[in-house]
């Protein structure tokens, strides 16, 4: 990749900018009937079975991470996308309040920059697209440089479904030949940023200097105490640690477990494929996981156990899908297992009381992890309450497995989404998962009502009236 914006890369922008402009212009008065049919269109030409299956081991292949097998399954969320974004407005009014006399007006974001991750090349561009569209708004996507070619074909698939309805393919584009200082100049020029990614990519969509939204690390932490099923919550840990391999910053990282029912969990892990290793095995994974300044290994992240564990130097029998290691007590910087692993592993802790089980969770985000989310699986009111006010994340899964829930399913009310903003403890600028209603542009009309003013009385309450001195 370049080191420096050259005058070809300006024109490439520029000229890119320009056509998704006139893109837009060519739908700014089409009808909600028109866009929603324009969403339709995007959703099934991205998510149909043999398009996207093609589309989602493209993206593992080029990239060399992921689950060849299990990642076209992730096509459900374009369902889901589409499923929310028909069941919104976007042009014209979008909301009344009559009581307060306000009419809420929806009107296009703009020309959106679209930063695609390595993990997703073929899942992202639809999820934005749909939302996109459907507010009227152009994209241009900035791919990963090691799944630009699956970006790339995947936004060739935009323009056709465009090209279905009468849309202008502009709508879609995207730099096949992506460098760290076009990508910059891209959100520099365009009117807002998704930046779906790493730290270094979101601190540079914040640095544009135009609107962004950004997301933030993952290190999710799942508290199991004893009122929990056991088979269920093993059953749903497996399905969301190895999920494309632990590739998503949702994957379950930390498993926290009561005390008391400790050595049954470690076994229904065991009974869904987990393998817990020795403290040699431990020692070695640390090894080969981390290099000498503490980053992630590439050969070892989102990649099957078997394949972590020979990295390492031991094996594992081939039936196991996921590897533990004991970590408990063993919190802090220094300790790397209780940061975000970013593959088929999770750390073990357990705790007596609940009180335990909530000092775990704090020191944990206070390592890494913070505004993202946590889960727990428990019957008792009480514990889920008390997680939810201590938890410093923007979600929170009960009794669901993380990594497909915290984004949206068809069993819960998160919006669906592939990019989960995470708040001003992720150094984001919402806790919301990112959708619809954050790729337009409001116009509040406000109409007179009856005066609305408390007396003095009702608004300064015991303190109305005393002296000050």
């Amino acid at each position: 990749m370049g080191k420096e914006l050259t005058e070809e890369d300006r024109g490439l922008a520029a000229g890119m900018l320009a056509r998704a402009r006139a893109a837009m212009a060519e739908i700014e008065h089409w009808s909600q009937e028109d866009l929603d049919r324009l969403a339709q269109a995007i959703g099934w030409y991205a998510g149909n079975e043999k398009t996207f299956t093609q589309l989602a081991q493209q993206g593992v292949d080029e990239s060399g991470i992921g689950d060849r097998a299990g990642r076209p399954g992730k096509r459900f969320k374009i369902y889901g996308v589409l499923r929310d974004a028909l069941r919104q407005k976007s042009t014209g009014i979008v909301e009344v309040d009559e009581a307060r006399g306000l009419v809420k007006y929806a009107k296009p974001a703009g020309v959106i920059a679209s930063l695609i991750p390595m993990t997703n090349p073929a899942l992202t561009p639809p999820v934005t697209g749909i939302y996109a569209a459907k507010a009227r708004n152009a994209v241009i996507f900035s791919p990963h440089p090691r799944s630009r070619q699956t970006t790339a074909r995947m936004t060739d698939v935009l323009r056709s479904a465009c090209k279905a309805v009468g849309a202008p393919q502009d709508l879609f584009q995207c730099i096949t030949h992506p460098s760290i200082p076009l990508t910059q100049h891209l959100m520099e020029i365009c009117d807002l940023t998704l930046a779906t990614g790493g730290k270094p990519m979101v601190k540079a969509a914040y640095s544009s200097g135009k609107p962004a939204f950004g997301v933030g690390a993952g290190n999710s932490s799942i508290v199991i105490d004893e009122t929990a099923d056991l088979d269920i919550a093993a059953r749903n840990t497996r399905m969301s640690k190895t999920s494309d391999f632990g590739s998503g910053c949702s994957a379950d990282g930390n498993i926290i477990i009561q005390a008391s029912v400790y050595e049954k969990m470690v076994k229904a892990l065991e009974a869904e494929g987990g393998y817990l290793c020795s403290d040699e095995e431990k020692a070695l994974l640390e090894k080969a996981m981390w290099d000498e300044k503490g980053n992630r290994t590439f050969p070892t992240i989102a990649c099957r156990p078997q394949q972590t564990a020979e990295v390492a130097g031991f094996s594992i029998p081939d039936d196991r899908t996921f590897l533990m290691v004991e970590n408990q007590g063993q919190i802090g910087s220094e300790h790397r297992f209780c940061k975000e692993k970013l593959t088929t592993l999770m750390a073990l802790y357990h705790f007596r009381t609940f009180d335990d089980a909530l000092e775990t969770v704090s020191r944990i985000y206070e390592v890494g992890g913070k505004g993202h989310s946590c889960g727990i699986y428990s019957h008792d009111d009480d514990h889920i309450d008390r997680l939810a006010r201590l938890a410093p994340v923007s979600r929170m899964m009960v009794r669901q497995p993380q990594s497909k829930a915290n984004a949206g399913s068809f069993t819960n009310g998160m919006p669906m989404t592939s990019s989960l903003g995470c708040g001003i403890w992720g150094g984001n600028i919402t806790n919301e998962n990112v959708s619809l209603k954050h790729m337009m542009n409001y116009t509040w009309v406000s109409r007179p009502i009856p005066e609305d003013r408390p007396s003095d009385e009702e608004l300064f309450g015991e303190f109305y009236g005393r002296e000050v001195a």
